[in-house]
């Protein structure tokens, strides 16, 4: 028997046509598209199955850029205590982190003391600074240089903006450090803090147009930068949503830095959402980080930070931070997930959504820049405005029914309470004070539902 003969040459080919005929057939008198087509919140039609027959010319040609190795373990650390957080670090990489982020609580904390007795060969570290300061940038930089170490600086004034509603002191005056950064700095310093989109409730075209205006943004405002950038993104359990929304930004990314000739990729970090977390039947929240993790890894990300499934309401803690890894862990080294690289080429259904959600994300791009750009709109109060309607239409899905999260509007354990087990409090705080714009806030699904449990309890 011959090994060259192609498989399943014998059997017919069936059409998309024949295929439908098919299932008109068994729904005996039902409407096609009112029984088996449904559309999404970013009004994508979702068919039942999609054929190769139907796929247009433009969808064959979709090129993206897969991440040349597979995605790195990320382990987020908080820096107070710069004794322990090296302890920490140390610890977290023999216990299977690839990478570490330190968010950076001020410009006092020693780079060299940090960075005491950790690996620096082959391991990344990420220093995240909510604060903008040209001298320690410089300082991270320097130390990247003399100990041939692989850093990575996360500095994001627009970011600063949308989540604070003040710029670092104001937009002159960041840009002017910024660019000042930009034209010494040996090591990558640029982020994008998208995840921000997606938990206070931005659809998905609304995150990728947000995230391309942001990036555009840069690419207009820094001249001397020619470092990859980093995209911190949020993921949710839409499962092939989220797959096809990863590609997508890598394709739209890839599209707009060649405008500004550019030929840098993008590095794109990914974390589970907050906003369909809860804090009853907190264990659920396991299930829901792994499938997302799941979507990140086969979606393209370059590195995966798991959300703790206690994140919530514990404060930072050995078992969460372990049972967070672990899971990636599982899915690295007992799923095989890291064999394959860019799994979703070739899936008609996946090809098909990448290609709608970045034509749509295109559209509302250039909606934005037509209108002056992300920080005019920011301004203006317009993206705001288009999130909060956004997220208002999912949270009445969810107080309806009709979006489950189980263990919360789905099947809750009654004897659940939660009330003596809140370290942390994880609702959206209301803090009033004068700012430039109206930030965006961050919200969860289940707020207004668990606090009425709470009460109650």
């Amino acid at each position: 028997m011959s090994t060259n003969k192609p498989l399943f040459t014998d059997f017919e080919s069936v059409s998309s046509k024949q295929w439908k005929q098919q299932i008109q057939y068994e729904l005996k008198g039902a409407d096609y598209n009112e029984t088996l087509v449904w559309e999404s919140p970013e009004g994508i039609k979702v068919k039942p199955f999609y054929h190769n027959d139907e796929v247009e010319e433009t969808d064959s040609k979709i090129s993206i850029n897969s991440p040349e190795k597979a995605f790195e373990i990320l382990q987020n650390i908080f820096v107070h205590d710069v004794k322990k957080s090296n302890e920490r670090a140390i610890d977290t990489l023999n216990r299977g982190a690839e990478s570490i982020r330190f968010t950076i609580e001020n410009d006092t904390i020693s780079i060299a003391d940090l960075m005491q007795n950790l690996p620096l060969e082959k391991t990344t570290y990420y220093f995240n600074l909510p604060f903008l300061s040209v001298d320690f940038a410089t300082q991270v930089s320097e130390y990247a240089a003399k100990n041939h170490a692989k850093f990575v600086i996360q500095i994001d004034p627009i970011g600063q903006l949308t989540k604070d509603g003040n710029w670092f002191e104001n937009l002159e005056s960041d840009f002017e450090k910024l660019n000042t950064i930009a034209s010494s700095s040996a090591i990558n310093y640029l982020n994008i803090s998208s995840g921000i989109y997606q938990n206070a409730g931005a659809n998905m075209v609304q995150q990728l147009a947000y995230t391309l205006a942001h990036a555009n943004e840069y690419f207009n405002r820094i001249p001397a930068l020619k470092h990859p950038i980093t995209i911190e993104v949020a993921v949710g359990t839409n499962y092939f949503f989220e797959i096809a929304k990863l590609r997508a930004l890598r394709l739209l990314f890839n599209t707009l830095a060649k405008e500004y000739h550019h030929n840098f990729d993008c590095n794109i970090i990914v974390t589970p959402t907050r906003r369909n977390k809860t804090i009853y039947d907190y264990n659920v929240n396991m299930l829901r980080t792994t499938t997302e993790c799941m979507s990140a890894i086969l979606g393209g990300a370059n590195v995966v930070a798991n959300l703790p499934y206690d994140a919530l309401y514990h404060k930072d803690n050995e078992f969460g931070d372990r049972i967070a890894r672990n899971q990636l862990l599982v899915l690295k080294h007992e799923s095989y997930f890291d064999k394959v690289n860019n799994p979703a080429d070739g899936a008609y259904y996946i090809e098909n959504l990448t290609q709608q959600l970045a034509e749509k994300a295109l559209e509302l791009f250039k909606d934005i820049e037509k209108n002056g750009g992300l920080i005019t709109q920011l301004i203006e109060g317009t993206i705001q405005r288009k999130i909060s309607e956004s997220a208002n239409k999912e949270q009445e899905l969810f107080d309806n029914g009709k979006e489950i999260l189980l263990g919360t509007n789905k099947y809750p354990n009654k004897n659940d309470s939660m009330k003596n087990d809140l370290e942390l409090y994880p609702f959206v705080k209301q803090n009033p004070r004068k700012t430039l714009i109206t930030p965006i806030i961050e919200k969860r699904l289940a707020e207004k539902l668990e606090q009425e449990r709470l009460a109650s309890e």
